[in-house]
Parts: C-alpha cells; sequence; structure tokens
C-alpha cells in the first residue's frame, strides 16, 4: 500500500486553534492514536512511520489534526464477552421491610405515651401491612402484628372506659 489515503501534507489554513502552535503533549497524544490505528490494521507499517516523523515536526495543532483525520481517536472499544454468572454466586436480593408495619409498630408502642390516641391508626395500619406483606413477600410481619396488638389493647381499653363512664353516669343519675 504504497498510496498514501490519508489528505495530502500541507500547513492547515483554517482559523482559531487549529492554527495554535502544538505543544509536546499534542504531539504524544497525536502519535498515540497513530498507534492505536497502526496497532488495529488501518495502516501499513511504512505509513504508519511517515505520520508518526510528520507528527513530531509538526508546528500547529491543525497539523496534527490532519495526520489523524481519518482514524478514530483512540483505540476502538471492543464489546465485553458476556458470561453469564451463575445464580449459585449471585447475591441473594434481600427483602425489603414495610413501611406501614413500621408504621403500625411505632404507633402501637406510642400508644402508652399519647394514652391511646395512635391506637386506631396502629390497627389500620397493621391490618394493611400485613395484607401487603403475604401479597408481596416482604418482611416487617412482626412489627405489624406488634402494632395490631398494643393498637387493639389501647382501643379495648378506651371502649372500656367509655363503657365504665357511661354506667357511672347512668347509675348516678
Amino acid at each position: 500500500m504504497s498510496q498514501s489515503h490519508y489528505p495530502s501534507w500541507q500547513p492547515w489554513q483554517g482559523p482559531g486553534a487549529s492554527s495554535m502552535l502544538a505543544s509536546h503533549a499534542d504531539r504524544e497524544r497525536a502519535v498515540d492514536v497513530l498507534r492505536a490505528g497502526y496497532g488495529e490494521g488501518r495502516m501499513e507499517r511504512d505509513e504508519f512511520e511517515k505520520r508518526v516523523g510528520r507528527a513530531y515536526a509538526a508546528r500547529t495543532v491543525g497539523e496534527l489534526a490532519l495526520l489523524v483525520a481519518d482514524l478514530p481517536q483512540g483505540p476502538l472499544p471492543q464489546p465485553a464477552s458476556v458470561v453469564p454468572m451463575p445464580t449459585t454466586f449471585m447475591p441473594v436480593p434481600r427483602a425489603r421491610t414495610n413501611g406501614k408495619a413500621v408504621a403500625a409498630g411505632v404507633c402501637g408502642l406510642l400508644c402508652v405515651p399519647t394514652m391511646g390516641l395512635t391506637g386506631i391508626p396502629a390497627v389500620v395500619l397493621g391490618h394493611v401491612a400485613r395484607a401487603e406483606i403475604r401479597s408481596r413477600g416482604e418482611l416487617g410481619d412482626g412489627l405489624a402484628l406488634t402494632g395490631l396488638v398494643l393498637g387493639w389493647l389501647s382501643t379495648a381499653g378506651w371502649a372500656l372506659v367509655l363503657v365504665l363512664l357511661t354506667v357511672v353516669s347512668v347509675v348516678a343519675s
């Protein structure tokens, strides 16, 4: 392949950065691109050597750009061979804890300091959470159950207090 397949050698005529003087780093980058192109079989050895010689002799960035204009700007990425990993070595996906179960547990525990005000939300959240846990395979059944038990105890306690107050008021009148 004696005939060169890159543009004929001429100084860059364009405006702007292309007429900027080339640095040593610019020349080395151009030579790296040429090496990659040669390594990929994109040019013959004699053409590679000529281009490298011209890269080191280049005065402007535009001259360097002409030398590598017909090459990819570095080695082309090779697609990685995809080898499926056996499921034995894959991490087991960890089930997440249901958020409503956490809320039910917290509301159930807050029944004592709030004197039972959070009992009904604990019961509602507990029932909804247990249904979601069964259907989605999530964690948190113990928290939901704790919320349910404490919520029902709180609700039963308030119901007992209301019944006793009613009885006392009926007896007193």
